[in-house]
This record gives C-alpha cells, structure tokens and sequence, in this order.
C-alpha cells in the first residue's frame, strides 16, 4: 500500500512525506533531483524521478501506488486531469489534493475520479512568511501594502490532515477548510517573528502597485501578481476565520504562528547575528 507523494521537496510535500514515514508507511516521493532530495529525506522512502506536470512521464512512478497527494501548483491545471486519469488507471484508489485556491480541473478531475478522495483547502500558508526573509536579514523591516488578519495553518499541519485522510476510512468525500489557531495581521506577525529572532522588526506600508510590480519584478505576470495582490487587499470570510479542523481530524491542536517562527528562525536572521560555523 504505497502512497506516491508529488511536489515531494515542496513546502507541504516534505512534510506528507514525513508524516507518512512517521506512521511507518511506505512512501515513494515525486521529485526533479533524486540525488539532491535524498540527504531531505530518511533512507526508507522511495525516491522517483519525475514532476507532475508531466504526467505521461510517470507510469514508472505510478506502478504499485495505492494512494496518491497531488499539490495542485501553477502549471498543472492543464494536465492534471490526465495525471488523475492514469493515476486511477494504474490502481491508485485513495487522492488527497491540496486545492490551488479555487476548484479549477485538477480538483474537479479529483472529485470525478470515481475513487476515494479527499480535498483539502487550506488558507494562507505560513510559509508565504519566507517572502521576507530578505528584507528582515537585510533592513530589518517588511514592507507590505495591507494590514487585514489572514488565519495561517503551518504546512506540516496540511500534511497530518492528508496523512490521516490517506490512510484512515471515513474521509472519502470531504472537503476540509484548514487554517491555523489564530488570525494574525501582519503586524502581528512581525511581532511574532520579532520575539524569534530577538530583534526589532519595522512595518513600512507600500502601496497596491509598488506590491505588484514587486511580484513582477520576480517573473510573475501582471495578471497573476494583481490576482495575489488583490487578494490581499479583500480578504474574504474563509481566510480570516479559524476553525478548528485540523484538531478534529488529527486529535490535536492546529501549531501556532509562534511555533512556526521558533522553527525557523535561523533563516530570518542578519548574517552578522548567526552563530560562527
């Protein structure tokens, strides 16, 4: 009973991976670079070549898997569905997908499977916090165009609900809002991350079209940059508002914001302020 894991190195893949590790089930992960991602994982889980956006590529990968978590990121939208399709064809029976912010074709191919299947939908990730990395490390400041509360979930959180759903019965079917314990604005996160690594954090207010050219300025398109950037400026109910389902399906509190920043502190630290190697 294998479960493939696509997006293995991502920031929720990695952690479906050690999750499943953790249950002591066999696990084979999806990656682009097997020689890179083997000194990310233990030895027991089974590395395979290949990305999902190529699903043609993966009859290899998929031979033997039982289970399959799909992260639905940019790019897969338009052969998702033909994963799906030979996924179920080479005896997948049981799909967790991580939903892409809406309900497009590969979550529609999902729920049309005619196998067991699971939609998680989280809101913000926590680790979206890793946009500024360097603007802290450099200036000790973040610049942001909003201020409005967004209830983060931490991915390893995704992942434990998707563990869960992968290998217990009484999921097929569901479709799981996941967010963290609070809603937090910006600046309250920056006092979060502040505690964590001990230093002063300065919130600078930039405007709506120096936050998207920002975005472009990264290789995103102006379409898609005003898309994350608008949805920053009107967050809706789904994206502030806590609920508790991470801890009725996994049996434990949702991680906290604080929690994630204690993890990773060391990445948001100047270089001057690292202890020496």
């Amino acid at each position: 009973m294998t479960t493939l894991v696509t997006g293995a190195t991502g920031n929720t893949g990695r952690h479906v991976v050690a999750e499943l590790v953790r249950r002591g089930e066999p696990v084979r992960a999806l990656t682009r670079n097997p020689a890179a991602a083997a000194r990310r994982f233990p030895a027991e889980v089974e590395l395979v070549a290949g990305t999902h956006t190529t699903p043609e590529s993966l009859d290899a990968a998929l031979d033997g898997a039982s289970r399959l978590h799909i992260t639905v990121t940019a790019g897969l939208a338009e052969v998702g569905p033909d994963l799906v399709r030979r996924a179920v064809g080479a005896g997948v029976r049981r799909i967790t997908v991580v939903w892409g912010g809406d309900v497009g074709p590969v979550e529609q191919a999902v729920a049309d499977s005619g196998v067991e299947w699971t939609r998680l939908e989280p809101q913000e990730f926590m680790s979206n916090t890793f946009n500024w990395i360097e603007s802290v490390r450099t200036e000790g400041n973040v610049r942001e165009p909003y201020n409005f509360p967004s209830a983060l979930v931490h991915e390893a959180d995704i992942a434990a609900v998707a563990a869960v759903a992968l290998l217990d019965d009484g999921h097929a079917g569901r479709v799981y809002n996941l967010t963290g314990p609070e809603s937090l604005t910006p600046r309250q996160r920056i006092a979060i991350l502040s505690r964590a690594i001990r230093r002063d954090i300065v919130f600078v207010p930039i405007t709506h079209e120096q936050a998207v050219d920002r975005l472009v300025a990264t290789g995103e398109s102006r379409a898609d940059a005003e898309y994350v950037i608008g949805w920053y400026s009107a967050p809706n109910d789904a994206s502030t508002a806590v609920v508790d389902t991470v801890e009725q399906v996994t049996g434990r509190p949702a991680r906290t914001f604080a929690q994630w920043t204690v993890e990773h502190a060391e990445r948001f630290q100047a270089p001057a302020l690292r202890p020496p190697s």
